[in-house]
């Protein structure tokens, strides 16, 4: 088969377009013919390495997915040859005390599909039967792929760990990547407030159109201020901060007292300056998050299948150009998730 893959970390340039073989199938897995596989940011920092990563090479790149059931492994009884599905990358040991517990993004042992085993940029994927769960019939291949991941992400965030409420207000960092715009939207269906910062117009105006209730060009304004204004001096209730180095003092200055940041992320660097006594003296809650755990995984898709979320599509790319398909996310220069496509 044709998948898009590595030999080697390292830039661009390690991208290949290749054949190789096909895993054989086993039991209480399935194999998927991929009709759409979006990018995340995830894949370019596989792509280039970090100390924790040991993979085998080649390696294929890609943690979300949707096509095709092509066939089924010993054991596996949910799913037929033909369904339509789409994948939720983590996979959990099913056997550790947070497993047992139903939540599978805690898990000890958790990996996720592209990261810690091949991926979904290929004409076949191959997971776990209980990483897969069927499309909703009103919703395409490539609204599936763009999913999963980043609404997973951004739902257990703002739903579960900070238990966001209707008229909260919520600060979204860097509008435009898909975790970013999956929370937008996940903000005005729980009846918050959103307030988004871009470094372009036009991102800014399709958040707005979007619905964000206040759009701040971080090159032009002081966000910091200009937030304090529209908030009467209060700040913001929750902040989403997926940005890390470059954006973290901001957040800590920019949230009320008692009020909450939460983080999946660090795309401009893992260690940002700090100020602790921010931290204590307004009393805030920093919390951390990933994935999702399968019922809420189940009960997004339950929304994505009612047409109350909707996942934003930037472009798409042939499978065959994946190269160039990567190079346009590490431009920043999508709004929503870009797509490989067969």
């Amino acid at each position: 088969m044709k998948a898009i893959l590595i030999h080697q970390h390292g830039g661009l340039d390690q991208i290949q377009f290749e054949e190789i073989d096909r895993r054989q199938i086993e039991p209480g897995y399935i194999l998927v013919k991929m009709k759409a596989a979006a990018l995340n940011h995830l894949d370019l920092l596989v792509l280039e390495g970090f100390p924790a990563l040991n993979l085998e090479m080649p390696h294929i790149l890609g943690a979300d997915g949707a096509g095709v059931v092509e066939a089924l492994g010993e054991g596996v009884e949910r799913f037929s040859v033909g369904d339509r599905v789409m994948l939720n990358a983590a996979m959990s040991c099913e056997e550790c005390e947070f497993c047992r517990q139903g939540e599978h993004s805690m898990c000890i042992r958790l990996r996720l599909v592209g990261e810690h085993s091949h991926g979904t940029f290929a004409e076949y994927f191959l997971v776990p039967a209980v990483n897969i769960e069927k499309i909703p019939s009103s919703v395409s291949f490539e609204e599936a792929a763009a999913f999963s991941l980043v609404f997973q992400t951004a739902w257990r965030m703002l739903k579960t760990r900070v238990g966001l409420k209707a008229g909260d207000d919520v600060f979204i960092h860097g509008i435009g990547g898909g975790v970013c715009s999956a929370a937008l939207q996940i903000v005005k269906l729980l009846g918050g407030r959103a307030f988004v910062s871009s470094s372009s117009d036009n991102k800014l105006e399709k958040a707005r159109a979007m619905g964000a209730d206040f759009c701040y060009s971080c090159e032009q304004t002081n966000v910091v201020k200009e937030v304090y204004r529209d908030t009467a001096k209060r700040g913001v209730d929750v902040v989403v901060d997926n940005v890390g180095e470059s954006t973290w003092i901001q957040s800590l200055q920019m949230v009320r007292r008692g009020g909450k940041i939460v983080t999946c992320g660090a795309t401009s660097g893992p260690n940002p300056k700090t100020e602790i006594r921010i931290i204590f003296w307004k009393q805030i809650d920093i919390l951390g998050s990933t994935m999702s755990n399968r019922s809420e995984y189940r009960e997004l898709i339950g929304l994505l299948g009612e047409g109350r979320l909707k996942p934003v599509i930037d472009r798409t790319f042939p499978l065959a150009e994946g190269r160039q398909a990567l190079e346009h996310l590490q431009g920043q220069k999508q709004f929503g998730k870009g797509l490989l496509v067969t």
